[in-house]
């Protein structure tokens, strides 16, 4: 009989554009799936279109299923941390309005926790002349984007390699990480 070691835990973090959240995490050893989609506001189910129109207080997110014995939510929160801008309350890059903020969706005490001890850790480094805006919010209820949000990078590599270029993303993220 083969036993299941596989210790399964959720982290659900936004960064802007979900499709450029999509592919630090899903490349993680221990990480066994990211899904796209929305959270942190008050429209059930929501489409891409209303989220888009910023009426829904949602935020584009990634909800990051993992093996806790391989990956730690700590190690999840640093690659979180170099793949945005944690200074801009506005948005990301090109991404602009409340819509594309960054944020942590804690989903008990602990993560709450370690997102905070996190946050400060990265808000000592000196790393930024500015304070970190990301928010650390209570989970509340997570909704799956439309299927053809899921894995946009693999599905429309020239469309999405075009985009993430013109974002801005990239450069910031050299800039303010080199080469790491």
């Amino acid at each position: 009989m083969e036993r299941n070691n596989t210790n399964t835990a959720i982290a659900i973090l936004a960064g802007g554009c979900f499709w450029c959240m999509e592919p630090p995490f899903e490349k993680l050893d221990g990480v066994l799936s990211v899904v796209s989609g929305y959270t942190g506001g008050h429209k059930e189910n929501p489409t891409y279109r209303e989220v888009c129109e910023g009426k829904t207080g949602h935020a584009e997110a990634i909800e990051i299923t993992y093996d806790a014995n391989i990956i730690s939510y700590d190690q999840l929160l640093d690659v979180f941390w170099m793949n945005i801008d944690p200074t801009d309350a506005r948005g990301q890059f090109v991404d602009r309005g409340s819509q594309y903020r960054t944020g942590i969706f804690y989903l008990n005490e602990e993560q709450k926790r370690q997102a905070e001890d996190s946050r400060k850790r990265l808000a000592e480094s000196g790393r930024f002349d500015r304070p970190i805006v990301t928010e650390i919010t209570e989970a509340t209820a997570f909704y799956p984007a439309e299927d053809y949000h899921q894995d946009y990078y693999r599905e429309n590599t020239v469309r999405y390699n075009v985009y993430r270029y013109n974002s801005g993303r990239d450069r910031y993220l050299k800039n303010v990480w080199g080469e790491d």
